[in-house]
């Protein structure tokens, strides 16, 4: 169930910390931005069905001319978007594997704060498990002229990774055609996470305190009739800020219930039946190694340890190209090649 991972970066990207604070520049955003436009692609944003009145917005991007061998949904991390660099990294790889691709847009991300009234939060799987089955009605129509259906896969990172197991678990029961899913140092323990943000290098639990409070701004800027918090509730840290949600804004009755409401931590994932992908790092400074090892999980699947490659990193060159978009095209190609003939 767990194997080495045959990444290697060079001696100068083995620092954990540069890897996460890589991963996420301008340089590989752009990066991801030119690969893109030299695959081709078409590219074009879309409103899907969250259920209940939700909208959420993706992008869907497909090579004019080809058929696709598949549908590849991809989820970002907290607070970033479908036009984050591993978003576009990934998408990138996924086309020139012969898929075409929907990146998806949790709710108040990327630029759809005004869509939705109600706040975002980690366990509102349900809406993205209605956008999953909408992204899926619209884009599988039809069947290869074997009369076999078009197959679908997901991939997340981070928090994004989370979510894809969690669409794993529940696909069948929704009538998702979900064959595979990967996920790139998903989140296990949401509790055990913010303890480890708050006690490691302050860079990691800053930036994640800055971009929500800007989310949360621009939330009371488009609906300030319903939002009346003042900047004093937005100058709490995490843990305070996330329980001042928590109590207001979800049908949790404390943070822990929260916590426990979208961990895949332990046993928690031991029913999945869809096949799996996990790619982890051992120096991941926000997602502790000792999870992955005690996870119960199927023998369908399988995680994949890299001694390097911090929190969602995984860079190999100083054009800052990742292991990890091109290990997520892989794994998904080689799960649709090992698929039995109709």
């Amino acid at each position: 169930m767990i194997s080495s991972s045959p990444y290697n970066p060079p001696l100068w990207l083995r620092s954990p910390h540069l890897q996460s604070l890589f991963a996420t520049s301008p340089l590989r955003r752009a990066r991801g931005a030119v690969l893109l436009r030299r695959s081709g692609a078409v590219s074009k944003p879309y409103i899907v069905d969250g259920g209940d009145g939700v909208r959420l917005e993706g992008v869907h991007s497909r090579l004019p001319g080809a058929e696709p061998r598949g549908l590849a949904l991809l989820l970002h991390g907290w607070e970033g978007s479908a036009e984050s660099s591993y978003m576009r990294l990934t998408a990138a790889h996924l086309l020139g594997a012969g898929f075409e691709v929907f990146r998806l847009n949790f709710r108040d991300h990327g630029d759809t704060h005004h869509l939705n009234q109600a706040l975002f939060h980690s366990n509102r799987i349900d809406e993205v498990m209605h956008a999953a089955t909408d992204v899926a009605n619209r884009f599988l129509d039809g069947s290869f002229p074997d009369g076999s259906p078009r197959p679908m896969v997901v991939a997340g990172y981070s928090l994004g990774g989370n979510f894809a197991l969690r669409v794993a678990m529940r696909a069948r029961a929704a009538g998702l055609p979900l064959v595979h899913a990967v996920a790139v140092c998903p989140l296990l323990d949401p509790g055990l996470t913010m303890t480890r943000m708050e006690q490691g290098l302050p860079f990691y639990i800053r930036y994640f305190e800055q971009s929500w409070r800007a989310s949360l701004r621009r939330k009371r800027d488009n609906f300030p009739q319903f939002y009346d918090f003042d900047d004093r509730v937005l100058k709490l840290g995490m843990r305070e800020l996330t329980r001042w949600m928590v109590e207001r804004h979800t049908d949790f009755d404390t943070l822990d219930d929260y916590f426990n409401g979208y961990s895949i931590a332990g046993d928690r994932l031991a029913a999945l039946d869809v096949p799996a992908d996990l790619l982890t790092a051992a120096d991941d400074p926000v997602i502790p190694v000792a999870e992955f090892h005690a996870l119960r999980l199927p023998d369908t699947a399988k995680i994949e340890i890299a001694r390097w490659g911090g929190h969602c990193g995984f860079l190999e060159t100083n054009r800052l190209d990742g292991y990890a978009e091109r290990w997520v095209a892989a794994r998904l190609s080689a799960a649709l090649d090992a698929r039995p003939p109709a």
